[in-house]
Formats: C-alpha cells, sequence, structure tokens
C-alpha cells in the first residue's frame, strides 16, 4: 500500500470524531473513531479542550489500528490531510495562544440579542450560531477576555492551526464566522467596514485567512504531528488542505456543489443546503452560507435531529438487556427505523417535540424533549417510532418551505446523507414526504463529512490545472458512484404534510415545557 496516494479526512462531529483514509480511486479504504458527547456547562453548550484533544487522538490510534490491521503496515504519512467539524461557535485566543472562554459550540442559543443587531445592521441573516454573533453578544455583555483576543476561530480552525501553526480556513467554515462576499471569496468588506463603526474592532485583524478549496493551506509541522500522533511515528512535511465545517464537507461527500443541487445532512442537528442561482430575501430561519469553492449556499440550519430518537433507543436497548436478550446497538436502530414502515402516515394522532436545545427556526431559546398522544391515539411502536423520525425532519421542512415556496428556489437534485440515513430506505422515505421530492442516497453516504473532507484534499492534492471542484466530483470522483433514489407514496406525503399542521398547531406546548419543566 502507497500511503503517499491516500488522502486523511478527519471530521470532529457532534457526537463522534472520524477518520477516513481514501485512495487514488476515492475509496474509503480505512477508518478509525471517538464517540464523544457535548456538555451543558453553567448554561454553555461545550465541549472541554482536554476532550477534544483526547478524543482527536484516540480516534486517529484507531485508524493507525486499522491500517495495521487490514494492510500490516504503520501509517506513518499520507498524501495529504484535511479537518473538518461542525461550523460555527466560538474560539477566542490572546497573542500567547491561550483560550480565553470556554468553547462555545452552534448548540448554543445565547446570543439573540447580538444576532438581531447585527441582521439589521448588515440586512443579512446573522443566526445565533455564527462566531460574528457570539463575539457580539460578549462585546454586549461586557465580558473581561474580549479586550485580550488576538484572534478568534471555530473548532476546525484550531485543529487546523494546531496541525500547521497556520491561521487559515476554507470559505465554506470562514462563511459561518462572518458574511462572505462570493465574487471576492472572502468576508464581505462592506459588512466589516459597519461592524468596525459599530464597535471599534478590526475583525481582519482577529479572524482567520479565508482560502478556496484546492488552495495550499501549510503542511503538518513537527509540533502538528505530534499533536495528532503522540507516538511520534507520523511524519511531518505532509500538504494540509484547508479546513472546512461540515456543511462543506457534506456538500462534497454528495456532490452537492453545483447550481440548483441540494442535500440534508441528518444527525445530531439536521440541515439543507441548496446552492442558489439567484439572491435570496433576508429570512431568519435561513443562512446565506458557501460552498467550498465560494458559491453562494442556503441553508436551513436545525440544532435538533437524531438526540431524541438516540435516547429512546437507549431506553429500548435497556429494556432488552433487563429481558436477558442480547442486541447490538446497530440491529436495535435497523429495526426500529424499519418499524416506523408500518405506522400511519400521519402517525396516528402521536405528537413529538426532539428539541434537546433551542430551535431558531421555531424561535425557541431553550429546548425539553415532549411526547406527546391524544386519548384515542393509535398508540403502536410502528407509529411511535415513525413520530419520532417525522418530528427530526418537521423543523427542517418549516425552513425549507420558504426556500421553496416564498423564494421559489429550484432544486434539480436532492442527496441524502448522515446517520439519519443509515438504515436503507427508512429516513430517506421519510425526507421525501417531507419535501415531496425525489431524494437520492449515495453508497458512500455513510461515510459523510470525513470522506467529504479526503475528497477536498484530493482535490487539492490532484486537480487537473483550471478543473472546478464541480468538475473534479463530476468527472473523477462520482462518475461511476452508486445511488439509490426514492420518491415517497403519495400518502406518505399526504401524512406529513398532515403531521407538520398538527405539529405546528402545537408548538406552544414545546414553549410552555420551556418554561415549566
Amino acid at each position: 500500500m502507497d500511503l503517499t496516494k491516500t488522502v486523511l479526512g478527519i471530521e470532529l462531529g457532534s457526537t463522534r470524531i472520524k477518520a477516513v483514509l481514501i485512495d487514488e480511486s476515492f475509496v474509503p479504504v480505512a477508518s478509525g473513531d471517538f464517540e464523544w458527547e457535548n456538555q451543558l456547562v453553567n448554561g454553555v453548550w461545550t465541549y472541554s479542550m482536554d476532550a477534544v484533544h483526547t478524543g482527536l487522538q484516540t480516534c486517529f490510534a484507531n485508524l493507525k489500528a486499522d491500517v495495521r490491521a487490514r494492510y500490516g503496515v504503520e501509517l506513518t504519512s499520507v498524501g495529504a490531510i484535511g479537518v473538518s467539524a461542525m461550523m460555527h461557535g466560538y474560539l477566542p485566543f490572546d497573542r500567547d495562544g491561550k483560550q480565553l472562554a470556554e468553547f462555545r459550540t452552534w448548540r448554543n442559543t445565547i446570543t439573540g440579542e447580538a444576532a438581531a443587531k447585527l441582521t439589521q445592521l448588515f440586512g443579512f441573516n446573522i443566526p445565533q450560531r455564527w462566531s460574528i454573533a457570539h463575539l457580539y453578544q460578549a462585546m454586549l455583555n461586557g465580558e473581561e477576555h474580549v479586550k485580550d483576543i488576538a484572534y478568534l476561530t471555530t473548532l476546525a480552525g484550531y485543529i487546523h492551526w494546531r496541525l500547521t501553526g497556520e491561521k487559515v480556513m476554507g470559505v465554506g467554515e470562514a462563511s459561518g464566522m462572518f458574511p462572505i462576499d462570493s465574487a471576492a471569496c472572502d468576508y464581505d468588506e462592506e459588512m466589516l467596514r459597519k461592524f468596525k463603526a459599530l464597535t471599534g474592532a478590526d475583525l481582519r485583524a482577529i479572524l482567520p485567512k479565508v482560502l478556496p478549496a484546492g488552495a495550499a493551506a501549510g503542511t503538518l509541522t513537527e509540533a502538528g504531528a505530534r499533536f495528532l500522533d503522540p507516538s511520534g511515528a507520523l511524519r511531518p512535511g505532509i500538504p494540509v488542505a484547508p479546513c472546512e465545517g461540515d456543511a462543506g464537507t457534506g456538500m462534497t461527500a454528495t456532490n452537492s456543489v453545483r447550481v440548483r443541487t441540494g442535500n440534508v445532512s441528518a444527525g445530531t442537528s439536521d440541515f439543507a443546503m441548496i446552492v442558489t442561482d439567484h439572491p435570496l430575501g433576508v429570512h431568519r430561519e435561513i443562512d446565506m452560507v458557501t460552498t467550498p469553492d465560494g458559491a453562494p449556499v442556503a441553508m436551513v440550519h436545525c440544532n435538533n435531529c437524531t438526540s431524541d430518537i438516540n435516547a429512546w433507543v437507549n431506553l429500548f436497548s435497556e429494556f432488552a438487556a433487563m429481558m436477558g436478550v442480547k442486541v447490538g446497538k446497530g440491529e436495535l436502530f435497523t429495526g426500529l427505523f424499519r418499524k416506523a414502515l408500518e405506522g400511519d402516515p400521519d402517525c396516528g394522532g402521536l405528537m413529538s417535540f426532539n428539541y434537546f436545545s433551542g430551535e431558531g427556526v421555531t424561535d425557541l431559546d431553550e429546548g425539553r424533549p415532549v411526547f406527546a398522544r391524544v386519548p384515542d391515539a393509535k398508540f403502536t411502536l410502528a407509529n411511535f417510532m415513525r413520530t419520532h423520525l417525522l418530528s427530526a425532519l418537521a423543523t427542517l421542512k418549516i425552513g425549507m418551505d420558504i426556500l421553496t415556496d416564498l423564494e421559489q428556489v429550484r432544486i434539480d437534485k436532492l442527496y441524502g446523507h448522515g446517520g439519519f440515513f443509515k438504515t436503507p430506505e427508512v429516513g430517506q422515505r421519510m425526507l421525501s414526504a417531507a419535501v415531496n421530492t425525489p431524494v437520492s442516497v449515495m453508497e458512500t453516504a455513510g461515510e459523510g463529512g470525513p470522506y467529504g473532507m479526503a475528497l477536498l484534499g484530493a482535490y487539492m492534492l490532484w486537480k487537473d490545472e483550471g478543473e472546478s471542484l464541480p468538475d473534479f466530483l463530476d468527472n473523477k470522483v462520482f462518475a461511476g458512484a452508486k445511488s439509490v433514489t426514492l420518491m415517497a407514496d403519495p400518502a406518505d406525503v399526504e401524512g406529513f404534510a398532515a403531521f407538520l399542521a398538527r405539529y405546528r398547531k402545537a408548538l406552544p406546548l414545546e414553549r410552555t415545557a420551556t418554561e415549566v419543566l
């Protein structure tokens, strides 16, 4: 195995850190992972930096072990490395590299005042998750550390910095920090000026430099190699691609970077990314970000997707263990997801709100998971599971309706990826019922973000001169890719619409739960 002809993609996701190694045929040949979970500490959703470091190093060690077991070689080098992570959030550092505040993740809904004021100032929607909203809120709060900020970055930007010493990031990831001018493939200059006039802060001095996909973004330093692989086996000097966010890697992994293509990533959170062909109005529910090569993308982001499903599956697993039945988590997920296909299209009178945290689309700053039913509901396991699957997509559908109905955004192709689609057909059919359009899932969909990051590393390494990212993916990566396309039955489409109508009507129930629980 020629390791110099492989590319390593690593993604720090919400519940798992995963590494995927691909070969020259863009096929995954080895992987490693590490499971983790965010913590609510003093009202802030966060991960400790110790957990970040340990998780990353354990993930890489597991990848090395997989390479050793499969091919009998030691992983000491690769052709290129790329790192991605969950987008947005807040990681400030002083001039000596000291972290000034806890890592505030995308999940937090604690920047409402800042987000609203910046949206009005810019005439551009600034969601609460964005780094600039966190920074301005810290200013409004009078937080002591703000005066000492020398560098503000995201989780992906932090890891890239540790590996290469470079304070840079891909344009897609940067578009979740501050608005991007797609023509310039850089931060919007006019909005930078407006922020400086408002606060006196020169963001150019503290934000990462923006790079398009395919650009050189530094090489693995000796310190970076030791950081990733404390054993010392990994050699420095490896080219590193511009780091990206999970939205950008999801678009890449599903070949959804060309205009009028889209994808839905569904895991701990879920979001739809549609590459647009015309300017959109300002909507609180719609984020405007970019592809990894800078094209404008309308993003419907929902903080909550599978966490509540996972909690219920854990409960069923505990019940199975109590009854002396040995069943693996994967088998349990598959069985319960398939059971949902047997449920009534409208879930038979059951209702669920999957809000572990606040939800911007429905204007909730906090969340409480709620399950409810009317007395004469058809309370079956099939309806129970279907309710949770439809609930996981309901908020996404509310945002998508703004794009397709109000803004007349055309979608020629829609791909699904992430854990929600891991069980064949089920999540795919539910999403198709929600959006009333065919949904495709590629055979690599389960690889998700780290695979997409590896492809961006491959683009940097192996693109032809002048070859665009969409052409590279179409002609080299996905030319012979296998995918399955499904369209929901009309009854399922009608059933989802009926469920969503009841969901909207019952939203005051969720709001009340945040007030009394």
